[in-house]
Order: structure tokens, then C-alpha cells, then sequence
């Protein structure tokens, strides 16, 4: 059963959110998906990996950001303007509030158990910052995270201050996707506290899986190898998969998975199945 619902969070934006449940297998757990830059619940891999984990007993939400770019039209950018005053603090709040409204009953959704997070790629940085935060998070698996949010050079930096604003290629859809200079100014004035990374990984107090494909052309393995540095090794799990990349063999439209992301499922299922139970 697929619930599609929405959100109006506290800053007044709508989250739009589908709620995977098998009501045979269901054993009270809260698993959410966070998606990435560019990414949106639907892309690719969002609903058959929320289809899996319903099936493995779990209620299974993924949603958009409310300026990811995706509108009503759940498949297409035509929220541009929406994405180019995105910022992580903001995504950071959204899914703090998503959070709360699920435990706080709002959507009818009965939720006995705990609760796990699975980040992809931004997606993971996001996830760690609520995650480290809280204290009713019992798990967070990390699919291709970044280990940093500045990722422009000096010069780039620069001319994005100069112009108020910086465009990236959105390869896919050779969309031209507009980033407003207020992303920069969010990571800049908040790096040494909320949008720490590293100390983010070094206060998590709940399990951590770290995924990453050592030929992930996003970003790079180096970064996982970052981030697991900065872990407690004690509740850490560190997953290299030899011969995938950023999305593990999987594209857009959604066109069948594969042995390595079958692979990385089932073990980020077995991770949360021990931490959750």
C-alpha cells in the first residue's frame, strides 16, 4: 500500500511524501529516504527501494524537499526558482519536521518502533545533521554521501558572490538550474556550527553504515573514507562496492536493478533489522 500525503512544514513550505506500507509484514519500524542535489523521491531507485524495505516490514516514506524543483509535476524540474533559494538549513528544518509530524500521529500512521534514516548523496549530509541531533534516531545509513558542503573553488566563489547567483547543468534534463548566492552564504556563516560535517559524525551517538561505489565520479570514495575517519568505529560499518558509482548501476526513468544494488539493499536492510529491533 502506497499513501501519497502532504506537509506543510513550519516555515509555511508543502513536503509532498509517499508512505510505503505492507500491513502483513509491518513490525513498527519508521524508515525515511533523503534524497540528494538534483534528486527527488521518484527518481529511479526512490520507489523500488521504498517498495523493498516496506517488504522487509518496515513504513517506508520518501519525499521532496519542499525547493528541490519538483512540483505537483512529481517527474520534472518546474519549481527553478524554488531550487535556486534551496539551502541546507532549510532542507536541515524540513526534515526535522517531517520527523515530528510522523511520531506525532498526523498522518494516521501507527509507529511503534524506532526510527532509521538512509541518506543519498547531499541526502547523507542532511541525514547527519538531524540525526546527530537527536535522540530518537536509532540508526543512519549513508548511500554516496558527501564529507563536505563547499565544493566551489575560490574563483567560483567569488563570481557567484559577484553575481548573486551561480548555474549548474542538470545533465540529465539539460536543464539550466540557477543557485542562488544564499547556499553559499548558508554554508559560510554556518560551517564552524550547525553545518559542521565532522563534528556532525564524531556526536552521532546511533549505529552508522557508509556505502559508497569506488568509481562514484560525484563523489568520490575519498569521501567516504572521510566520513568513516570521523566515526565511532565502534558503531560504524564501512561498505566499499567495487565497480559501481554515484546511483549503483541504477538510472532514470527506472529501468531494472542489478546484482550491486541488490547487494547494497539487502545490507543496509540487514543493518537496520539489527538496529531497529
Amino acid at each position: 500500500m502506497i499513501k501519497e500525503l502532504n506537509l506543510i512544514t513550519s516555515k509555511g513550505n508543502k513536503l509532498r511524501i509517499s508512505a510505503y506500507f505492507n500491513e502483513s509484514r509491518f513490525l513498527g519500524n519508521l524508515l525515511i529516504f533523503v534524497h540528494g542535489f538534483k534528486g527527488f523521491k521518484d527518481w529511479g531507485f526512490g520507489p523500488y527501494l521504498a517498495d523493498y524495505f516496506s517488504n522487509r516490514g518496515f513504513l517506508a516514506v520518501t519525499f521532496n524537499f519542499s525547493h528541490n524543483g519538483i512540483g505537483d509535476n512529481q517527474q520534472e524540474f518546474t519549481e527553478l526558482e524554488k531550487f535556486a533559494q534551496n539551502t541546507f538549513s532549510l532542507e536541515i528544518s524540513e526534515l526535522n519536521d517531517l520527523i515530528d509530524s510522523i511520531k506525532s500521529g498526523v498522518f494516521g500512521l501507527e509507529l511503534s518502533g524506532k526510527i532509521g534514516i538512509l541518506g543519498h548523496s547531499r541526502g547523507g549530509a542532511i541525514s547527519l545533521f538531524v540525526a546527530s541531533k537527536r535522540n530518537d534516531i536509532n540508526g543512519v545509513a549513508l548511500w554516496a554521501s558527501i564529507s563536505k558542503l563547499d565544493r566551489s573553488s575560490d574563483r567560483q566563489k567569488s563570481e557567484w558572490k559577484k553575481k548573486g547567483a551561480i548555474e549548474v547543468l542538470n545533465t540529465r534534463t539539460k536543464q539550466v538550474m540557477r543557485l542562488n548566492v544564499s547556499l553559499l552564504e548558508d554554508i559560510e556563516k554556518n560551517s564552524a556550527g550547525s553545518l559542521n560535517l565532522e563534528n556532525s559524525v564524531r556526536n552521532l551517538r546511533c549505529p552508522l553504515l557508509i556505502a559508497h561505489g569506488d568509481q562514484d565520479l560525484a563523489v568520490p570514495i575519498a569521501e567516504a573514507d572521510q566520513l568513516y575517519e570521523w566515526s565511532d568505529k565502534s558503531i560504524t560499518e564501512y561498505y566499499r562496492i567495487i565497480g559501481t558509482g554515484h546511483t549503483f548501476g541504477i538510472v532514470h526513468p527506472f529501468n531494472g536493478s542489478n546484482e550491486k544494488f541488490e547487494k547494497l539493499l539487502n545490507k543496509t536492510a540487514n543493518f537496520f533489522e539489527r538496529n531497529l529491533t
